[in-house]
């Protein structure tokens, strides 16, 4: 019985064998000597993700498909031509009444249509595309996607092939007579056209599909049904996008007696022997680049641009759009004309146009500020607006970054200029990073340039400028030098080491990292200054901590001076009730225990705070303000840290932090200090993060005669943090679709700031006061063309919105307890939308615009209740003086 039944599997085996020979043999193919003629459907929407938009509208069209064989070579390659032929245009929009409107084609269209274009295929693989390779772009994309419906396999299984949309990876499923092929539209590869911000957070996000069905019998295409969507939208506001929608539809109308198979076999004259010229074409489509009539030129500009004197207030949204036209004047620009722009530019506008300049990021453009600016001559604050201007860039490039270099290496100027410079350079070399450009010379000069700067230091804050620098590049190889700081620097220069550790994303902060934080904050290899301890704590607590590193830091409060303590223990408070804190559950765990969560571990007497909320919350962002104070035991405020953050998608992004640091008041005051310890110098400076971007630290005064002269010859105008127009987003994707047509979403976003700081502190009557003023204006361009060689459409949008922001702190210490109030509100915030659809069809256009204002009111943040109760008695008493 065994015998016999291995007998038979035997024979199954040898069944299923021929079976699948069999089935292996059997592919796609069109008959000699037939015509096969196919309906062809096309349907195509533009529309908008904002409701208040105007509706978007349909493009469809049809067409006859005629395809034949030519040639069959021995291996079994088909030369097969397609044509196209009747084809009839439509458009129709949505909500509009009546019927849809036909769509005029003139002679010279209707002719390149209907010239056919050749294929080698073998199966359901298109080998090769021959065309006319000088024949209009858009129509021959058009033919590349209706071939592309030619593109398949009848076995199931995943491969990378090549269609109109690119060279992607694509899923089979094979069931009876039907095929289904699932296309990874994300994983096309194409020729790098367009860019993007570095930051993810500024950037577009993308979620296409792409799905198509097709029915074979008989060895014959019967019918493709093809539909491909694509939704684009700001990552931060999901409203303001576009989504696209395609579907290609080819079904089987007749097979007819048709030419004979020519009797040449040679490829190259079998395509010589047809009408017209033939050569190899790539099967995936080309980028088409519009031609803009009404772009603003330059060149037009300089014209009249004595007579033009713009109003350059930073914070007002006219402004920031006219940075952004500005900047595509100066995209399309020659470098002459940018020269004679920066010559003739008024000294209140020249920075405006400096700015402009370094974001368009056109070799002209920047050739004509490496000959414009002079390091050794030029006023400083133009010098650091260029180089802040680059540190901001939102995508930086080798260019821009060999002009930096080349205007730091060897040059002669201000420390300040070069101390923007370095943190300028560390910047660009992160962002370079981020591009997969860390190889590149430039870079490499770069971060020798840094790190030479360091070893070569002489003074203390040469120092700390170049331990900021390499806190911007965030490079995981220079982790071992800043630690070598952080544990044996002086206190000013272990500060900055440990502040530019803290830019490293999670994964950097490394076991050997958290093993010389512990070493810093328990004070293992010698003594710190509180502010450096405090500051390793918080790097211990916010990467993914140990439990242990919680319990031994809440446990350290014991030794701790009570401002110091208190300060620690509102930290970890403060992280209990942040949802998005890495450590929340952990810590939420460990306060589980009696023995750590008592009224003798939480309740230090001390005035110092910790304090974090969300501002606004909405689906896709989560923007918040925290705010530490830490003050010295005798109630004078050694450091305040205000911060502003965005979290969306994973991502957290720094928008501003600036921090005031005050030191030395206690010993000028007559406070005692501790037996044995020296008092520090008297000392008053700021230091400030924009958008990850460490800027350079500014001193108020140092020494007690610096505070003094600066007493008297103030002016009572606050220090200008940072002022001036940066680009925020800039985002150029070309998105081809399968159909042939073409999609180009374009994003930019301008951003206006203006924000300064003020410290003053009243010795005759002890009171300590600081304003920090944040003014600005945000301009957001979003649009989306549709081009195809019969219409083309854009959808754009435009948003804009103007803020103040006004944070102040206002402490009294002649009393006991100190006195004091923090006031954060913002002002009425004035916003704007329009939203415009333009078509353009034959020798029709048209254009809708519809949009919307508002203002949102004025609001005052209640921080928390004590600093509520607080600011109620200090405001009183000043009221009743």
């Amino acid at each position: 019985m065994g015998r016999w039944a291995f007998l038979g599997y035997i024979c199954l085996f040898c069944c299923s064998f021929l079976s699948t020979a069999k089935g292996s043999r059997w592919a796609l193919s069109f008959q000699p000597g037939m015509l096969y003629q196919y309906h062809y459907a096309l349907a195509v929407q533009l529309d908008s993700m904002a409701g208040p938009a105007p509706p978007g509208g349909w493009l469809r069209a049809q067409a006859v498909v005629r395809m034949h064989q030519l040639h069959r070579n021995s291996s079994g390659d088909e030369l097969l031509q397609v044509q196209i032929q009747d084809l009839k245009a439509l458009q129709e929009h949505e909500g509009a009444e009546g019927p849809p409107t036909d769509i005029a084609l003139n002679k010279e269209v209707q002719a390149e249509l209907q010239k056919p274009v050749f294929i080698s295929w073998s199966g359901g693989k298109i080998k090769a595309l021959y065309g006319d390779e000088k024949a209009n772009t858009l129509i021959t994309n058009l033919k590349r996607g209706v071939v592309s419906l030619l593109q398949l396999q009848l076995h199931s299984g995943t491969i990378v092939e090549e269609d109109a949309s690119g060279s992607c990876q694509v899923t089979y499923t094979v069931s009876n007579h039907s095929i289904v092929k699932t296309k990874d539209l994300l994983s096309c590869t194409k020729p790098k056209i367009g860019h993007a911000s570095v930051n993810k957070m500024f950037g577009i996000q993308w979620q296409p599909s792409s799905r198509s069905l097709y029915v074979v019998k008989d060895s014959l295409l019967q019918s493709v049904l093809a539909e491909e969507s694509h939704a684009l939208s700001l990552v931060l506001r999901s409203t303001t996008g576009i989504k696209i929608s395609s579907r290609q539809e080819l079904k089987l109308v007749s097979s007819t007696p048709g030419p004979a198979v020519a009797d040449e076999q040679n490829l190259e004259n079998m395509l010589a022997g047809t009408e017209g010229q033939r050569h190899p074409l790539a099967i995936a489509s080309l980028p088409f680049r519009r031609s803009c009539t009404h772009c603003p030129s330059l060149r037009s500009y300089l014209k009249t641009f004595d007579s033009q004197r713009a109003n350059m207030d930073v914070s007002k949204a006219a402004t920031t759009w006219k940075f952004q036209r500005f900047i595509q004047m100066l995209r399309s620009a020659k470098k002459r004309d940018v020269l004679q722009l920066l010559k003739r530019a008024p000294e209140e506008m020249l920075p405006f146009v400096v700015e402009a300049a370094v974001a368009a990021q056109t070799v002209p453009a920047l050739a004509a500020l490496s000959d414009f600016l002079d390091f050794s001559k030029d006023p400083r604050s133009l010098l650091e607006t260029f180089l802040y201007a680059a540190a901001f860039s939102p995508r930086p490039t080798k260019e821009l970054l060999t002009l930096v270099l080349d205007k730091l290496d060897g040059k002669q100027m201000a420390p300040e200029v070069r101390d923007t410079g370095m943190v300028a350079l560390g910047s660009l070399v992160r962002k370079m990073c981020q591009q997969q450009l860390c190889g590149l010379q430039e870079v490499e000069h770069s971060m020798e340039t840094i790190l030479t700067g360091l070893r070569s230091a002489e003074k203390e804050h040469e120092t700390v400028t170049h331990l900021l620098a390499l806190g911007n590049a965030q490079l995981p190889n220079t982790i071992p030098t800043l630690l070598e700081h952080a544990e044996k620097g002086p206190t000013a220069v272990a500060a900055a080491a440990i502040s530019a550790l803290r830019h490293f994303p999670a994964q950097h902060i490394t076991s050997e990292v958290k093993k010389a934080m512990r070493r810093i904050f328990h004070e293992k290899r010698k003594s710190y200054e509180k502010t450096c301890r405090l500051a390793a704590a918080e790097i211990l607590l916010d990467n993914t901590p140990l439990p242990m590193d919680v319990i031994n830091i809440l446990l350290a409060t014991h030794q701790l001076e009570t401002e110091a303590a208190t300060f620690l223990l509102l930290k970890v408070q403060s992280s209990l009730h942040a949802n998005h804190h890495p450590a929340r559950k952990i810590m939420n765990d460990i306060m589980r225990d009696p023995r750590i969560n008592n009224y003798n571990h939480f309740s230090k007497a001390g005035i110092s705070s910790s304090f974090s909320g969300p501002l606004t919350v909405t689906k896709e962002l989560l923007s918040t303000f925290g705010l530490d104070l830490l003050f010295l035991e005798g109630g004078l405020l050694r450091k305040s840290v205000s911060d502003f953050s965005l979290l969306s998608h994973d991502w957290h992004l720094r928008a501003a932090q600036v921090t005031i640091e005050a030191q030395g008041i206690e010993s000028m005051l007559g406070e005692n200090m501790l037996e044995g310890e020296e008092g520090p110098e008297l000392m008053a400076g700021m230091s400030a993060i924009f958008f990850d971007v460490q800027l350079r630290p500014v001193i108020f005064f140092q020494g007690y005669t610096d505070l003094m002269a600066k007493v008297l010859l103030s002016t009572g105008e606050p220090t200008s943090v940072v002022k001036g127009n940066l680009l925020l987003m800039d985002h150029h994707q070309v998105i081809p679709l399968q159909s042939g047509l073409q999609a180009v979403i374009k994003l930019q976003g301008g951003l206006g700031l203006d924000i300064s700081a003020n410290m003053d502190v009243n010795i005759w009557e002890q009171e300590l006061k600081t304003s920090i003023n944040t003014r600005g204006s945000i301009t957001i361009d979003f649009q989306a063309e549709l081009d195809a060689p019969f219409l083309q459409t854009t959808l754009r949008s435009q948003s804009e919105a103007e803020t103040s922001i006004y944070f102040d702190t206002n402490l009294r210490f002649s009393s006991s307890p100190v006195l004091m109030c923090l006031q954060l509100r913002e002002e009425q915030v004035p916003y704007r939308e329009i939203f415009t659809i333009s078509t353009s069809a034959g020798n029709q256009s048209s254009t809708i615009r519809k949009g919307r204002q508002g203002t949102l009111p004025a609001r005052e943040f209640a921080l928390h209740q004590a600093n509520s109760e607080m600011c109620h008695l200090l405001l009183t008493a000043e009221e009743g003086a």
